[in-house]
């Protein structure tokens, strides 16, 4: 099966933030803090992702050698090759999907939060009821309800610039590549293609025309060394002295009922 990534190309967004709607409505989002949205003195809206906001354009003003211009970014889960969200999740609730894409079962999620702490892109956010105190974390899924029956991302149908487009993942990445070349030779001399080969290539690929850096992202992103060790080391540590607990509390409770009988047969 062919795995799947959606292209982001900067040099067409206008950020009209649609595909912000477009992901609201489809998954059914409130809007920020539920619907108190409320102008911040700043384009950017809401001031950062949430668990009602699963994807979100990014403002930045940034002067280069081409001279000064609005940097727009679509944020949101990168969809790794080799994600550390699904490496470090304890109940399964994150899992690598057929087509790639990094999918999430929220029934199984038990807020632990493991997930937002080891991506090296902090995305995956998360909410918690004040009321039992238990969270649930929530992100970007590639639309996975409307991909697996053949349809596009809702943000990516609704893109009114034509700034996203989705499919075979080697198709866009030969897309992104051709789309810099050209815009190199327009004179967009820092063009780059973002996503390639990080932390196992990721699902969003990236055309930028400012070094990566200039849109808050990682020049140099690997798979957390922490990660590997939690999922190897700590996880099944912890699964022994669990198992090491119980067997404790049923060897007590077999004691405890011999020494009952004993007094029983005295």
């Amino acid at each position: 099966m062919a795995r799947l990534a959606m292209l982001i190309d900067t040099s067409q967004c206008v950020g009209c933030r649609g595909c912000q709607v477009a992901c609201k409505q489809w998954n059914d989002r409130e809007g920020w803090l539920y619907s108190r949205t409320r102008n911040r003195g700043t384009y950017e809206n809401p001031p950062d992702l949430s668990p009602h906001t699963w994807t979100r354009i990014r403002f930045t003003e940034y002067t280069g050698p081409d001279g000064f211009r609005w940097l727009f970014l679509k944020e949101g889960c990168m969809h790794c090759g080799n994600p550390a969200c699904v490496a470090v999740c304890p109940t399964g609730a994150l899992k690598k999907h057929p087509y790639g894409m990094v999918t999430l079962e929220r029934e199984l999620c038990n807020g632990c939060g493991y997930c937002s702490q080891f991506c090296p892109f902090n995305i995956p956010r998360l909410e918690f009821d004040p009321l039992t105190g238990k969270g649930k974390s929530y992100k970007c899924t590639f639309c996975q309800d409307r991909v697996t029956n053949g349809l596009l991302p809702s943000c990516v149908k609704t893109c009114p610039a034509k700034a996203l487009d989705f499919g075979d993942r080697e198709e866009i990445v030969a897309k992104a590549m051709a789309r810099v070349e050209e815009l190199k030779a327009r004179g967009y001399t820092q063009a780059n293609v973002y996503g390639v080969n990080e932390v196992g290539g990721l699902g969003r690929i990236y055309v930028l025309i400012a070094p990566p850096e200039a849109y808050g992202l990682p020049a140099k992103v690997e798979f957390p060394a922490l990660a590997t060790v939690w999922q190897k080391v700590v996880q099944p540590l912890g699964g022994v002295a669990f198992g090491a607990t119980i067997l404790g509390i049923l060897g007590a409770f077999f004691i405890a009922r011999r020494n009952i009988r004993m007094e029983e047969v005295k």
